[in-house]
């Protein structure tokens, strides 16, 4: 059956999908279902759709503006997320002893790359999690909510709506015919819309083609930025130096929407295969096994860094030495002249909710 008529099939579920959530929402917003506002100064990261809008290279970017600053301690800026995939329950903070199963593919990434500075946390129950947090831990100053923008439950001080660029919310259904979580009015809650994943050379004139789309869903004061991914050069699993020699790379993803990055990789190595898999895939070692097997003699294995965290802990550490292993950081980069305002944006909201 063609895809266009099963969508069209599935509107009928979609419209029951909306509606659910539509009332959830509405006796969210008569205060008919408790949202706390909590004491700590708190960033809500989300989205509408169904994964792979950047919401982890966000967080990293408001980890870098929030945690690094000259001024702060360590451990005074927090993650929390409900820690996807995991095999435990309740709140947890990260430490060296955690892996993937026990807090989270993202959270661990987080980790690895922010300890200690940034105390990075898990917890299905946020108003819960954040309480504990803070009995444990009165010098936290400030938490970042990744995947939150549903959790009704916390009412944060910022919520940031993510966009993928190249699959927009205005044109897109409720599960199951389409990807979103929720309505589309649903983008009248965000505080400010970041556009992400964009080509570096958007036109002006197209920006403002979909700010004027947006515009449709969201409060009319809310700002709407654009940005793109930047990718550094691959890392070595074992030195995580980086190489700028690679040139025949298989690439190995658990992504969302792993095709911008398969782009990214087309046009600076030469791709002989791509392997994909589903997003926050739980690699085994026969997995990893099947993958080397295939690798050619020249080639290296490149993959993410979400990915890289569970692979990782499959390897001896000889395997870790010897193989030509490599994961791909990337980051947030507004388009040009864009991060100014953005950051302007995030010291008012700061301020006056201080």
């Amino acid at each position: 059956m063609k895809p266009l008529i099963v969508k069209w099939l599935l509107l009928p579920l979609s419209g029951l999908y909306g509606l659910l959530t539509g009332i959830r929402n509405w006796l969210f917003d008569r205060h008919l279902l408790t949202s706390s506002r909590v004491s700590v100064y708190s960033i809500s990261v989300g989205n509408l759709t169904v994964g792979g809008t950047g919401k982890t290279p966000m967080i990293e970017f408001l980890i870098k503006r929030y945690a690094f600053l000259v001024t702060n301690k360590a451990g005074e800026t927090a993650t929390l997320s409900r820690g996807y995939g995991r095999h435990t329950r309740g709140f947890r903070i990260a430490t060296d002893a955690d892996t993937a199963s026990t807090i989270g593919d993202e959270p661990l990434q987080l980790y690895r790359k922010f300890s200690p500075q940034v105390r990075v946390c898990v917890g299905e129950r946020r108003v819960e999690a954040i309480q504990t947090l803070q009995s444990l831990h009165p010098e936290t100053d400030r938490i970042l909510l990744d995947d939150a923008f549903q959790h009704r439950a916390v009412d944060p001080h910022l919520s940031i709506l993510l966009m993928d660029y190249s699959r927009p919310f205005y044109t897109d259904y409720p599960f199951p015919a389409g990807r979103l979580r929720e309505r589309r009015k649903g983008a009248r809650r965000a505080d400010v819309v970041v556009v992400t994943k964009c080509p570096t050379n958007l036109w002006t004139t197209e920006q403002q083609r979909i700010a004027n789309r947006i515009r449709k869903y969201t409060r009319p004061e809310t700002p709407i930025f654009f940005a793109g991914l930047t990718y550094s050069e691959p890392m070595s699993f074992a030195m995580h130096q980086p190489a700028t020699n690679l040139r025949d790379v298989v690439l190995v993803s658990g992504l969302a929407n792993a095709d911008p990055l398969e782009r990214y990789v087309q046009r600076t190595f030469r791709l002989s295969r791509h392997v994909r898999f589903a997003d926050h895939y739980v690699y085994t070692r026969a997995d990893l096994d099947e993958i080397l097997a295939v690798l050619p003699p020249a080639a290296a294995l490149l993959t993410t860094e979400k990915d890289w965290v569970k692979l990782d802990a499959l390897l001896s550490l000889e395997e870790r030495l010897n193989l030509p292993l490599f994961y791909l950081p990337v980051a947030v980069q507004f388009l040009p002249g864009q991060e100014p305002d953005f950051m302007q944006f995030l010291e008012a909201n700061a301020l006056k909710n201080r």
